[in-house]
């Protein structure tokens, strides 16, 4: 019988994110920060030595490589923009490869795989080389069917935004609980509320393909579990989406 995944991998990411906004009581009841007046300078010609160089201006629909806790990928998080212009199909599928096989997802699902192993998660799988590359497989799979369901195929079906966008104002738990229920409600591709069908359907439907690949047991209740893992995977994702913004920018201003 499989044995339910236990989401030590989870639990373990929750504390360690969550622990680190407590480093800086103004996460906790955050104000926008008034915007300083930019610094008056003199005009200088181009051909005077040292004249400063004008910056191309960053193009929004091309997503920062601002990766959580400087290590995992993050390419579909807005930050201080109340919309954007809508993606393409092409561009949703283009993101979620490159999250999916980022090199550091690698490294992540391998320390899942041997949390697993560490739990005897699927003790079917049994111990050993073997048995962890079948852990790994079965992560990296779960994972990848997983993204590509919720964030491409969905979305360009249904014309929803898989995007994230971070509210960043307000106290912590009124952010905690935007970025909780962003598992339920999402944005159209015009900009409207929507029910986040794409998340839901498309976890539903990555656990019952799961019934091709996951060993036995394979019923209703089998594929519940495995459905309620990729969902709390993404209300975790989005609760460090939101926060994380803050905890770069509180280092930041510790280590200029």
């Amino acid at each position: 019988m499989t044995k339910p995944n236990p989401w030590p991998c989870c639990a373990v990411l929750t504390v360690l994110f969550l622990c680190a906004p407590g480093l800086s009581p103004g996460i906790w009841a955050q104000q926008p920060e008034p915007a300083s007046p930019p610094p008056t300078t003199q005009p200088k010609s181009p051909n005077d030595f040292g004249a400063p160089q004008s910056q191309p201006t960053p193009d929004p629909n091309v997503p920062r490589d601002d990766r959580i806790l400087w290590t995992l990928p993050n390419y579909l998080t807005v930050e201080n923009a109340s919309s954007m212009p809508p993606m393409t199909a092409l561009q949703k599928f283009n993101l979620i490869a490159k999250d999916t096989f980022d090199p550091v997802t690698f490294a992540f699902i391998g320390l899942e795989a041997g949390l697993n192993q560490a739990s005897n998660t699927n003790p079917t799988f049994g111990q050993g080389l073997k048995g962890y590359a079948k852990r790994y497989g079965l992560a990296f799979t779960d994972n990848a069917v997983g993204n590509f369901m919720t964030s491409a195929v969905f979305p360009s079906m249904l014309h929803q935004d898989p995007r994230f966008y971070q509210m960043g104002r307000g106290g912590f738990f009124h952010r905690a609980w935007y970025a909780g229920t962003r598992v339920l409600i999402t944005r159209s591709d015009s900009g409207r509320a929507q029910f986040n069908f794409s998340e839901i359907l498309g976890n539903g439907i990555a656990a019952g393909m799961s019934n091709a690949y996951h060993p036995g047991p394979r019923t209703l209740r089998s594929n519940i579990s495995i459905w309620e893992t990729q969902m709390g995977w993404d209300a975790v994702s989005y609760e460090m989406k939101e926060f994380w913004p803050d905890v770069r920018r509180m280092f930041a201003r510790h280590h200029p």
